[in-house]
């Protein structure tokens, strides 16, 4: 019972490292947060605290990179309704593009993730979140017969690729809700071009 105790203690302390360290980082941004200023909105006493977890600002900042992708993720299956897979993959990707609007995905990361993080490990960590999905669906868009027998892993970086970069133009632009009207026309008709002449060369909305 002591060691559930403590493991449960832990974890709570790691979530509160997590969580103020997230509303942090949107509202004043990685550099311009201090490590004491995460502890102290934590509630969870010195810094010992924080480095028992993490090695260092860093490192938490990659926690909270991945909770934000997990959510992400979440939220797309939660909210993809029964339909082909190319439909559902389009629902996916302008899902992504709609979220960079929100503050968290726009400044943790995709403003300060590539900056903190350096843009390889920044492309490694989307990739391991959203490669995997992207794959899954072109390869059921295979079996259904809606998308040509073809290699996948190409097609589905760059599509990863694609959107990072779209949803990048999004975050930095002047006016991110013009950008966003942009970007989603000029992925629509990259998309557009994956669906046999047969349907149109267009994606049902």
């Amino acid at each position: 019972m002591r060691a559930s105790a403590v493991a449960e203690r832990a974890e709570g302390t790691r979530e509160a490292l997590v969580e103020a360290a997230r509303r942090l980082f949107v509202e004043k941004g990685y550099f311009s947060t201090s490590t004491e200023q995460i502890v102290a909105a934590a509630g969870v006493g010195t810094r010992g605290a924080l480095y028992h977890h993490f090695a260092d600002k860093r490192a938490l900042f990659v926690a909270v990179i991945e909770r934000v992708e997990e959510e992400l993720l979440a939220s797309s299956a939660s909210g993809v309704a029964p339909a082909g897979a190319l439909e559902r993959l389009r629902g996916g990707l302008m899902g992504f593009l709609e979220a960079s609007l929100t503050p968290a995905v726009q400044r943790i990361l995709l403003i300060d993730g590539p900056a903190v993080l350096g843009w390889q490990e920044w492309r490694a960590l989307e990739e391991r979140y959203g490669l995997g999905a992207l794959h899954a669906l072109l390869e059921l868009a295979v079996a259904e017969g809606v998308l040509a027998d073809q290699p996948l892993d190409a097609l589905a970086h760059i599509l990863l690729a694609v959107v990072d970069e779209a949803a990048l133009f999004i975050a930095n632009a002047v006016d991110p809700k013009l950008a966003k009207v942009e970007a989603v026309a000029a992925v629509d008709q990259l998309l557009g071009g994956l669906i046999p002449a047969i349907r149109g060369g267009a994606i049902d909305a």
